[in-house]
């Protein structure tokens, strides 16, 4: 496996997913699945920082964490539920049921203070959310001079992507509409303050707009899709360790892009076939 000498930061969400056609909880979230894919793929280190319940689902992914080698040591375990999902497979193709709003995780979000930014500092990127409620805190990252990425969702309004896409360096988001209008899409968030976007698009690959050209990448062919539970997170973080890797390295951007996308495209392709988000299970009454 290639290394890269990249460090980042998983911050917001965790969540259990709980298959109800099969009975087997999976640790995920957007934030967690960014900082295991980021280290899957090779970063040099990877963390999450976030809020826990005091649940045997929040152990649980606190477990699953420490075995993926995933630095926690800014995480805080609180009073309550831990955020869950219930989930159903049908073709390979996730079919969310319901959730409980993130638990305890949304009742108190996480602001942060100058020791939390003094050890932001020491990492390349941070990766947050449309779920993550940590949109306040976005602009306080960004000032110190880190990179911040964030992944939208289909409900995000006009107003959240103005609000959002000035204090981001990365925009993320999933896209079904023909090219001609995820290009649109694209340029909009561009437009409103973000230095690149880039939309996932299932079967049809994606496309990454950097405020000048637009960058097609198509989809790696897969014999047998086993659960596309996190192919957009995998692609985000491998993406990303790859495109600041070559950037660090001082190789020029449009050309780090194009090579990173493959990379992406390439590591979202294996995670396809793998149960959950990255693997682990267990199984619930």
């Amino acid at each position: 496996m290639e290394k890269y000498s990249i460090k980042v930061l998983g911050f917001g969400d965790n969540v259990v997913d709980k298959y109800e056609h099969i009975k087997t909880m999976y640790p995920g979230g957007n934030c967690v699945n960014f900082a295991v894919y980021s280290k899957m793929f090779g970063a040099e280190s990877s963390a999450y920082m976030g809020y826990f319940g005091n649940d045997k689902e929040a152990e649980y992914v606190i477990e699953s964490l420490e075995k993926a080698g995933i630095e926690t040591i800014k995480c805080r375990q609180l009073e309550g539920e831990n955020g869950c999902a219930r989930v159903t497979l049908i073709n390979g193709e996730r079919i969310f049921l319901g959730s409980n709003e993130g638990g305890i995780r949304g009742e108190v979000p996480f602001v942060l203070d100058r020791f939390d930014l003094e050890y932001i500092k020491k990492f390349d990127l941070v990766h947050s959310g449309n779920y993550c409620f940590t949109e306040k805190e976005l602009h306080k990252i960004k000032e110190t001079g880190v990179y911040v990425s964030f992944d939208f969702s289909d409900d995000s309004t006009e107003d959240y992507f103005k609000r959002i896409a000035k204090d981001i360096n990365f925009a993320f988001c999933s896209f079904d509409g023909t090219e001609d209008e995820t290009k649109k899409y694209l340029k909009k968030i561009v437009d409103y303050g973000a230095e690149t976007a880039c939309a996932s698009r299932g079967a049809d690959g994606c496309i990454l707009y950097d405020g000048g050209d637009y960058f097609i990448q198509k989809a790696v062919p897969l014999e047998k899709v086993v659960d596309t539970m996190g192919a957009g997170d995998s692609l985000i973080a491998s993406y990303l360790v790859s495109y600041l890797s070559l950037i660090k390295k001082g190789t020029d951007k449009k050309e780090a892009v194009k090579v990173s996308l493959i990379k992406a495209a390439e590591f979202a392709a294996e995670i396809c076939t793998i149960e959950g988000a990255f693997g682990y299970g267990k199984k619930y009454e």
